[in-house]
């Protein structure tokens, strides 16, 4: 006689069972944890960083590892795609040394290795000066998102914005800004002991800054590297922690340029 309601009792049971694991996490809380964008997964960090150094052996991996870093997290707050190309430059090498590696992600290969310029308030060959104020002819570190090519004063040049406020987010209203430039000539360094300068533009010999404009135009990344403490200390995108993804956007980009 009391076997049916053992049985009743027990399949109720089993039924608030089975609804335990969608009512122990409400749906808006799963919501708002979720990021906007895919996580890019860290397994692959080491297989990535081991193909970008085999394709540019002479540069350094631990710009590179930090290069990958920042990109990572770009890509984690909506601010670049996983196809996106990915420049480096390392300002810690003298300006008579290639210094500037691009590399087409979806291959993990390298592209360009060249010579580029630093701006004259950073310094003779080597560069140790930055700074993101205007009149300062200083180049900036950090990470930045390539936009719009148009023609200047340089010839075919290539805007950037800077994503770090306060390290480079003035770079379009300074016009910094990828372009060609005679006075990036390695033979005239080898008179002179260093490449010439800039206004704090990365500029490009002649021959090449056609080529690699186009090849980092619109929605690239490009990430300039010197072992400034305070910077390194504060990166939005050298810390970027997963817990931060969902909460922190990068702020729009300008519309308009001088």
């Amino acid at each position: 006689m009391h076997r049916p309601i053992l049985l009743l009792a027990t399949a109720l049971l089993a039924a608030c069972v089975a609804d335990v694991p969608h009512r122990s996490q409400p749906a808006h809380i799963a919501i708002a944890a979720k990021p906007s964008t895919p996580i890019a997964p860290d397994t692959a960090a080491p297989m990535l960083l081991g193909a970008l150094e085999a394709a540019a052996p002479q540069a350094n991996p631990q710009v590179l590892d930090l290069a990958l870093k920042a990109r990572r997290c770009a890509i984690n707050r909506g601010a670049a795609s996983l196809d996106s190309r990915l420049a480096v430059i390392d300002y810690s090498r003298p300006s008579t040394e290639r210094r500037l590696w691009v590399f087409d992600m979806q291959k993990a290969s390298l592209l360009f290795d060249e010579y580029v310029a630093h701006g004259r308030g950073s310094g003779d060959n080597m560069a140790q000066h930055f700074s993101n104020v205007e009149g300062s002819l200083q180049s900036s570190l950090g990470l930045f998102t390539t936009a719009e090519t148009y023609e200047g004063d340089n010839g075919y040049s290539l805007r950037m914005d800077g994503l770090e406020p306060g390290v480079n987010d003035h770079a379009r209203s300074r016009a910094i800004v990828i372009h060609g430039a005679w006075y990036v000539d390695p033979l005239l360094a080898l008179k002179q002991g260093r490449l010439g300068r800039s206004y704090g533009c990365p500029a490009l010999r002649p021959q090449v800054a056609h080529a690699v404009i186009d090849s980092l135009k619109q929605g690239q990344l490009l990430f300039a590297y010197y072992p400034d403490r305070g910077w390194l200390s504060k990166s939005r995108f050298l810390d970027c922690g997963q817990s931060q993804f969902a909460a922190e956007r990068v702020p729009a980009l300008h519309a308009t340029s001088r």
